[in-house]
């Protein structure tokens, strides 16, 4: 029998081809259930390969079991192989069946509404929940990185805390009391895969399907679907100007998830009295509360307000926070401070999930925050915001006046803007594209339907000079109701 197996210039090693050809043509019944395959000889001389190359690959297929030698007569497929059905027009794959979390992944990944990177990209991209790749000094990272890969002895490439690295976890506590007022020592802060990471531990620890949770309504959409998939009950709390209202609250609620520093999506910033409110509320219920930090640092207008959890007397408050919004988004590390009696319980949950979050980038961090570089590069990102948020605001006011609400500017790297006439979100954006301005809708994020249109601009990876174009484009779309 004449066999087909390519073999291919850097393809391999010889013998390693050659087997899984021989092993493709078996599962696809080319060579059916018992049948003799070609003597090493015979294959070798239809291949142009040593005999040696086809003796290695039958070694393999008899040492797999695809084959079965029999003394004096040659080599066979296995009789226990079958080969594959060939594929149906009706029925491509086997139907597995979801489990409940499945099915609520599945259906929340067509939903997600994260600012993609277009293509083609458009030349005026106001994406939102990005940090600044042109600010950040990749350079003395890779410095940093490369020091910390020399120095690492063997015992720290082994396994390691489920909590994270005792230098991170010493230098992230350090800078939360600092920077955010937080309330904690390192044996509280555990380190994770990113902010959604931090979010699913506290759905997986905490709550079981049935349990009431309490979240803003509109909210992040990483969080929404945790809870859907974790199958809670969700009790959406309206936002105003100054963000969720402790006076609604529903009483039964276990568990509220909040973002008091810089509402997501809208913007508003959680006043000194609702905060205290919140944790009064918290305390009478015996509730929880999770506060999602995750853009804290940036704060353009009057006094920063210290965390909520900095506020917490009665060990009610899980902080989370993430280093993507900050430093960039593919270093995926996050934290959770949470109150003592819950650190074993996390960990350990952390340890169930992925064992720990990657070493060496662990230690690298650690040193960037502990040295004093990673507040000087915040310090400027800062500046860079700030500028940037001015331009955007005087554009503007200069372009459309009364013809736009803006939320959300005294905070953050992104704004809301609400048009005052009637208009479709998913018109506008298309119409924006079209003219070469990329902006983001604020529907996908509510619960319950909302009551306006609106639009997220970010700022973080726009120039002071790219801005008034982007803004002058967008305002012919508006000021002539597209």
């Amino acid at each position: 029998m004449q066999s087909v197996i390519p073999l291919v210039p850097h393809g391999g090693p010889l013998f390693r081809q050659v087997y899984a050809g021989l092993r493709k043509a078996i599962l696809s019944g080319a060579f059916k259930s018992g049948e003799r395959l070609p003597s090493t000889r015979e294959l070798a001389q239809q291949l142009g390969v040593s005999r040696t190359v086809v003796l290695l690959a039958y070694d393999q297929l008899l040492a797999e079991g695809f084959a079965a030698g029999r003394a004096g007569s040659g080599t066979y497929v296995s009789a226990a192989i079958a080969p594959a059905k060939p594929a149906s027009s009706s029925e491509s794959s086997a139907k597995v069946r979801l489990a409940r979390f499945g099915k609520a992944a599945a259906a929340a990944w067509s939903k997600m509404n994260v600012p993609s990177r277009r293509l083609p990209a458009l030349p005026y991209d106001f994406a939102y929940g990005r940090s600044d790749l042109a600010t950040f000094p990749f350079a003395l990272w890779r410095r940093v990185l490369l020091k910390c890969a020399r120095k690492v002895s063997v015992a720290e490439l082994d396994y390691g805390h489920a909590g994270g690295n005792a230098s991170l976890r010493e230098a992230i506590c350090a800078h939360l009391r600092r920077s955010r007022a937080v309330n904690c020592d390192p044996s509280q802060v555990i380190v994770v895969n990113g902010s959604q990471q931090a979010l699913d531990l506290v759905a997986r620890v905490l709550l079981q399907p049935g349990d009431t949770v309490a979240l803003e309504d509109p909210a992040y959409q990483g969080t929404t679907e945790i809870l859907r998939a974790a199958g809670v009950r969700l009790l959406p709390v309206s936002v105003d100007d100054q963000g969720l209202d402790p006076g609604r609250l529903p009483s039964g609620a276990r568990v509220v998830f909040v973002t008091p520093s810089h509402q997501f999506p809208t913007g508003a910033i959680l006043p000194l009295a609702r905060r205290m409110a919140l944790l009064k509320w918290a305390a009478r219920r015996d509730a929880v509360i999770v506060e999602d930090d995750y853009d804290g640092e940036f704060r353009y207008e009057g006094q920063a307000l210290e965390s909520l959890q900095g506020l917490d007397r009665d060990s009610r408050v899980i902080y989370v926070g993430t280093f993507s919004r900050t430093i960039f988004s593919a270093l995926r590390i996050g934290y959770l401070v949470v109150p003592k009696s819950l650190v074993a319980a996390f960990s350990a949950g952390k340890w169930l999930s992925d064992r720990h979050t990657p070493s060496l980038e662990q230690a690298t961090l650690a040193e960037f925050i502990s040295s004093g570089m990673y507040e000087r590069y915040l310090r400027r990102v800062r500046r860079r915001n700030a500028s940037r948020r001015e331009v955007l605001l005087a554009a503007v006011n200069r372009y459309m006046r009364d013809r736009v609400q803006i939320g959300g500017a005294a905070a953050g790297a992104h704004i809301v803007m609400w048009p005052t006439s009637r208009i479709s979100e998913e018109t506008l954006v298309a119409a924006a594209a079209a003219r070469g301005v990329g902006i983001y809708p604020i529907a996908p994020y509510y619960l319950r339907r909302p009551e306006r249109a609106g639009v997220l601009l970010g700022y973080s990876r726009v120039t002071e000079n790219e801005i008034p174009e982007g803004i002058r484009r967008l305002a012919r779309v508006i000021l002539h109701d597209i």
